[in-house]
């Protein structure tokens, strides 16, 4: 729908690849939507936009620095964790078979579900604070769509060269440069999303196991469908959709505006600066031609891997990548006028013509100062319930076969399990003690209780009270689980609670 004035607008911008100018379509101020016949075109209306394929130019920058220092960075840690060692297990592991997670010296257990809850409040947090502060950063820099669609960039200009070279080869007629170029570069890719599911997997299954199994052709049918189903989900994402994803299928475009506000850091235009934009000579007076900084080189519409006009202003597609801003600054400086045409800045700066020091000063608002204390909060209790949390865990569960019972001697009986959970890399010795009653005798399967490394053991444990020790009724009592090393500083001791019941 359009709300101003009626005016005339292309569907396309620019030309075709071929030369032709594209269609115009009427776009009229009207509470109806308008449907251009276009019937000989495939009879579509403008319900829909048909996707135009986006030819990003490579630019150079201290943006683009920082976002393949990310690219780097994100897949050093995801190739290469793996690979790493930890005494004699791979240091990062989710073993669903086994369930066990290791992470470097930690090993966590279903029962650690609490773990993965402050995981994802601390990512949460982190999200509304990197989003107040300055935007769509995970976006831009450290998404896995926007880090493999770089790189898939990267060895698409390798192979058919820059942006005017592939937009080029794409409107030629097939010829057998074009099939060699097409060929090596899905080859290539391929190749590289294979790899990336081969090293998903090999978080959940040992990778030197898993590279081992693929070489001699017996690898689970699991293991089959998984590499390849995240390898053909990286080739088609980061190869064919790219920027759809971030448009169409990414929930954060849709909800960003909500974490927006005056105050958040924001790839913008300067347009009092900049309008109105034209194209000119080096040496030109811009008070003689009536013009803006702004020379209309649509640079910053190439660079952008969405393809929108920053100029326009703030869109919902925008990742907020800062490449319209390196590319524009290059630009500035070539025509010799001062960089900040197009930058990170506020609306409040822009409108109030704020200095760096006061734009930075009023970034740190009370909504971010919350949001940083929350944050602050959760992983220091995170870590620090890591930090304290014991070698062993102990779950108590009553024999529901025999409640209580008379056995020889005249004492009352009650018998539990315990399953004693070693999370420690290396076998550790137990013993265990309770106390609530008068007289209260444990009796245990054997005196020394040894559980393995990162095993669990099921123990029965009887507890025997005489037959006038107490009224009928239930009493609570306590489990005391203990291990019994030689190394004092290495002893821990855990309290589990139950109940002894006396029949009547």
């Amino acid at each position: 729908y359009q709300t101003t004035q009626p005016k005339w607008q292309p569907n396309n911008l620019g030309h075709k690849s071929d030369g032709m100018p594209r269609k115009f379509i009427p776009i009229v101020s009207s509470s109806e939507p308008v449907l251009s016949d276009t019937s000989e075109e495939g009879g579509w209306g403008d319900l829909y936009q048909a996707h135009q394929k986006i030819y990003p130019r490579s630019v150079q920058g201290i943006f683009a620095k920082w976002r393949w220092g990310f690219v780097f960075l994100t897949q050093l840690i995801f190739y290469g964790l793996p690979w790493l060692e930890w005494g004699q297990r791979q240091a990062v592991l989710f073993d669903l078979g086994a369930r066990r997670f290791y992470i470097f010296g930690i090993v966590l257990y279903p029962q650690d579900f609490i773990y993965l809850t402050g995981l994802l409040v601390i990512s949460a947090f982190s999200l509304f604070l990197f989003t107040a502060i300055a935007g769509r950063l995970w976006c831009g820099f450290a998404c896995p769509q926007t880090v493999y669609s770089e790189i898939f960039l990267w060895i698409e200009r390798k192979v058919e060269g820059d942006r005017t070279a592939r937009m080029r080869l794409d409107s030629q007629n097939m010829s057998l440069e074009k099939l060699v170029k097409k060929w090596y570069k899905h080859v290539l890719w391929l190749v590289f999303s294979i790899w990336t599911g081969f090293t998903f997997v090999g978080y959940f299954t040992p990778i030197r196991e898993l590279g081992m199994a693929f070489f001699l052709g017996v690898m689970s049918s699991w293991e089959v469908f998984w590499v390849l189903f995240y390898g053909f989900a990286t080739y088609g994402n980061a190869g064919f959709m790219r920027e759809q994803v971030c448009k169409y299928m990414c929930p954060y475009a849709r909800f960003q505006s909500a974490m927006f506000d005056k105050d958040t850091l924001i790839v913008t235009y300067d347009a009092e600066r900049g309008e109105p934009r034209g194209s000119r000579s080096k040496k030109a007076d811009l008070a003689t031609l009536n013009l803006g900084a702004c020379v209309d080189c649509t640079l910053c519409v190439q660079v952008c891997p969405t393809g929108i006009d920053i100029r326009q202003g703030l869109q919902y597609e925008c990742i907020g990548c800062g490449a319209c801003a390196d590319v524009c600054d290059t630009v500035m400086d070539k025509v010799g006028y001062a960089r900040g045409l197009v930058k990170y800045s506020t609306q409040h700066a822009l409108e109030n013509k704020w200095t760096t020091s006061q734009t930075i000063r009023h970034i740190f608002r009370p909504r971010v100062l919350i949001y940083t204390g929350i944050l602050l909060l959760v992983v220091s209790l995170l870590f620090g319930s890591l930090l304290t949390r014991k070698s062993f865990k102990v779950d108590v569960v009553r024999d529901r076969a025999s409640l209580a019972r008379i056995v020889s001697g005249g004492k009352i009986e009650n018998v539990y399990r315990l399953q004693i959970m070693n999370v420690a890399e290396k076998s550790q010795h137990f013993k265990v003690t309770a106390e609530g009653m008068h007289d209260l005798k444990v009796l245990t399967d054997a005196d020394d209780l040894v559980v393995a490394s990162t095993q669990s053991r099921w123990v029965s444990v009887r507890l025997q009270v005489p037959f006038d020790a107490a009224m009928p009724g239930s009493y609570p009592v306590k489990f005391f689980i203990e291990t019994t090393g030689h190394d004092d500083h290495e002893h821990e001791k855990l309290e589990e609670k139950s109940v002894f019941l006396m029949p009547r």
